[in-house]
C-alpha cells in the first residue's frame, strides 16, 4: 500500500472530524475546512491507488 493512500485516508478522517465539529458548534469556517480536507484526502488516496496499480499491487 502506497504512503499516499495512508496519508489520504488520515486526511479524510481529519476532515470528517473538522466538518462534524463545525456543524456541532455552528462554525461555518471549520465546517468548510473539514470539507476541503476530506476532498484533498480523497485525491491523495486516489493518487496512491494509481501508484499501487502501476506497481501491480
Amino acid at each position: 500500500m502506497d504512503k499516499d493512500r495512508i496519508k489520504g485516508s488520515a486526511e479524510q478522517t481529519k476532515g470528517a472530524v473538522k466538518e462534524a465539529a463545525g456543524k456541532a458548534f455552528g462554525d461555518k469556517k471549520l465546517e468548510t475546512e473539514g470539507k476541503t480536507d476530506k476532498a484533498a484526502g480523497k485525491v491523495q488516496n486516489a493518487v496512491g491507488g494509481l501508484k499501487d496499480a502501476v506497481r501491480g499491487k
